[in-house]
């Protein structure tokens, strides 16, 4: 099997591959002024998902400024990145919003905060929070088994829904299939169905009975989606839009049906391609990744969701999940990974709760940390690993080493969650 496909497969997705393109990456004069740097917040406070542990953020003084520009754009010459857009916000530290490189290398076009991007494996945070609707609707059951929702899926009669938003199913990830990426890289435009992507995982024997380990699976979000259009009556997206989005006021953020990129947004660079060389992303159709991570945002919808997710909370103050599904949703067990849990779509990284995201050319950090009620977005146009590091590691560990040191985000590689 390629790094390629190795990478794909956890994919919407995750890498676990160790091999590296170098990318050309834009010299200092690239680099932009300051966005926005605020040493004061007003946005208002959020109940906290959880016991807040020990620990804050730290000040945002043009000291600590100054520090995270240089740690960002070192980050982004040893990983080859071309262009990021980082933001930071606390209630009481302080606001940190920049952008640095570009957004396209041909053009020489710069990085900015308002560029939609493609999130990946964020998508999974909104298509367990549409599950989470319909549970709160009394319409789908955590405990349900999938099999009462789709017929044909293996160990359907024992596999419950919660097991697959928590990623325990044992079910087959379709993006390890050699086949599936083959299909995929020999025409990254075609349109595939959630149907065609089961295919894929169901020709395998699952790896385990229910419920038994963690193993990071986007066939699950496949199955959680076509739950949501059959109890929800309508196309996911749409629900996702009535239910989620436009309640959230998330008016930059959308599950598209085709390969449509709304503008402005960067150019992507991968090296998940049929020759392993760097190929322009942003016209490729993210139908493959569906309810797993097809969807597009940007900087400040992002920042928006990031504490909505973690807490249940609009901004408004009213609920989206009421405070006993969330408390369901933050219940994270053990995973492969120390210092990291998963809940029903989520993460604890360290205290950060939140998702990671990558699709070819693209990857995001959302991540929201209860004890400073903080938030850190990440959004970057490469998905090119950097010594078996996805570049969205290195620039969450980077920052929150200097902003919340008590709570480092250092989620490794494998087996990460694109």
């Amino acid at each position: 099997m390629t790094h390629a496909c190795r990478r794909l497969r956890r994919g919407a997705v995750t890498a676990t591959a160790v091999g590296m393109l170098t990318v050309p990456v834009a010299g200092p004069a690239a680099f932009g002024a300051p966005v926005s740097v605020r040493t004061a917040a007003t946005a208002p406070r959020p109940p906290s998902p959880s016991a807040s542990p020990t620990g804050e953020v730290r000040t945002l003084t043009p000291a600590v400024t100054g520090q995270l520009d240089r740690t960002v754009r070192q980050v982004m010459r040893e990983a080859n990145v071309p262009g990021v857009s980082v933001g930071l916000w606390t209630p009481d530290h302080g606001t940190y919003i920049r952008s640095f490189g570009v957004a396209d290398k041909s053009s020489g076009r710069p990085m900015s905060p308002d560029l939609y991007t493609r999130i990946g494996s964020e998508t999974k945070t909104f298509t367990v929070t549409a599950l989470l609707k319909l549970v709160d609707e009394g319409k789908v059951g955590l405990d349900d088994p999938i099999g009462r929702y789709v017929a044909g899926v293996p160990n359907g009669d024992r596999i419950t829904l919660r097991e697959l938003a928590g990623m325990r199913s044992g079910l087959f990830n379709y993006t390890e299939d050699p086949r599936f990426f083959k299909a995929f890289t020999s025409d990254p435009r075609r349109s595939f169905t959630p149907q065609q992507l089961l295919a894929y995982a169901f020709r395998h024997p699952v790896l385990f009975p229910p419920g038994q380990k963690f193993s990071y699976c986007n066939t699950n979000l496949i199955l959680l989606g076509l739950v949501i259009e059959k109890a929800g009556a309508k196309p996911v997206q749409d629900y996702i839009h009535d239910n989620v989005l436009a309640p959230a006021g998330l008016r930059r953020t959308l599950f598209p049906t085709d390969a449509a990129f709304p503008s402005p947004h960067a150019q992507g660079y991968t090296d998940q391609t049929a020759t392993g060389k760097v190929e322009d992303t942003a016209g490729w159709n993210p139908s493959w990744a569906w309810a797993a991570g097809a969807m597009i945002s940007n900087l400040d919808d992002l920042r928006v969701w990031a504490r909505t997710v973690a807490t249940g909370v609009l901004p408004d103050g009213t609920t989206l999940i009421s405070p006993a599904t969330q408390k369901q949703r933050l219940t994270t067990l053990p995973t492969t990974i120390p210092g990291a849990g998963y809940g029903l779509g989520i993460f604890n990284v360290q205290g950060w709760i939140g998702h990671n995201g990558s699709l070819p050319g693209y990857e995001s950090l959302t991540i929201y940390l209860p004890a400073a009620q903080a938030t850190l977005v990440v959004v970057l146009n490469t998905d090119i690993n950097h010594n078996g590091a996805e570049p969205s590691t290195l620039f969450g560990e980077a920052i929150t080493k200097i902003v919340s040191p008590g709570h480092v985000f250092n989620l490794p590689a494998q087996p990460a969650a694109r």
